[in-house]
C-alpha cells in the first residue's frame, strides 16, 4: 500500500490515477495510522513552499513523516513535495523544511540566462547521473514534464538526474530511502509510470 499524503495541496487526482493505472494499491490519507502502517509513502504538492510547510506543520504530519523516513520507509516527494524533503527553501522569504536532505531550494530566476522563461514549464530530457531504484524502467534521455519556478541545490551525490534549462536543474535527488523528483510522474507519459512503477517495487 502507497500512502499519498493529502495536506490540502498536490494534484491528487491525476497521482491516484496514474497508480491505478500501473495496479499499485494506493490510498489518500492524512490519518498518521494509515501512513504509519503503508508500505510506502508519497509526498505531492503544488504551491508555495513556506504554506505548504505550515499546512504538513497543522496536519500533525512532520514529525509522522519524519518518523517513518528515519525507519527506512521508501519514500517520494513530487515537485514542490520533493523541495519539502530539503533543509530550506528562499522562496520569498527562508523558510525551513523536512530536513531529510541537506541543500536549499532556490529561485531559477536568478540564474537563467537571458531569453528563459519562469516557470519553467514543459517536457525535457532527463539526464540519469547514478543508478537509481526509480529508474529501473527508463532510459537516459527519457522526457518528463516539468512546471516550477525554483530548483533545489544539493551535494551532487544526491542528485540522481538533471534536465538542461539553460542551466542543469535538479531534476531527481535519492538519499537512501528518499527520493525525489522536481518533474511530474503522473503527467510524464509512460516514462513519468514506470517511475511510479519502479517506486512501487522499492
Amino acid at each position: 500500500m502507497i500512502a499519498v499524503i493529502d495536506y490540502g495541496v498536490g494534484n491528487l487526482f491525476s497521482l491516484r490515477a496514474s497508480l491505478r493505472h500501473i495496479g499499485a494499491e494506493s490510498t489518500v490519507t492524512a490519518d498518521p495510522d494509515e501512513i504509519r502502517s503503508a508500505d510506502r509513502i508519497i509526498l505531492p504538492g503544488v504551491g508555495a513552499f513556506g504554506d505548504s510547510y505550515c499546512k504538513l506543520e497543522k496536519t500533525g504530519l512532520v514529525q509522522v513523516i519524519k518518523e517513518e523516513a528515519s525507519r527506512g520507509k521508501p519514500m517520494l516527494g513530487i515537485c514542490l513535495g520533493m523541495q519539502l524533503l530539503f533543509s530550506e527553501s528562499l522562496e520569498y522569504g527562508v523558510h525551513k523544511g523536512l530536513g531529510l536532505i541537506d541543500g536549499r531550494v532556490v529561485p531559477m530566476a536568478d540564474e537563467l540566462p537571458g531569453g528563459l522563461k519562469v516557470p519553467h514549464m514543459g517536457w525535457n530530457n532527463l539526464k540519469i547521473l547514478k543508478k537509481s531504484g526509480i529508474f529501473k524502467y527508463i532510459s537516459d534521455g527519457d522526457s518528463v514534464y516539468y512546471v516550477h519556478s525554483f530548483y533545489a541545490k544539493c551535494d551532487p551525490k544526491y542528485i540522481s538526474a538533471v534536465s538542461e534549462y539553460g542551466i542543469d536543474i535538479t531534476g531527481a535527488v535519492e538519499r537512501e530511502n528518499i527520493f525525489g523528483t522536481q518533474f511530474h510522474p503522473e503527467k510524464s507519459g509512460e516514462t513519468g509510470l514506470d517511475i511510479l512503477r519502479a517506486f512501487s517495487e522499492i
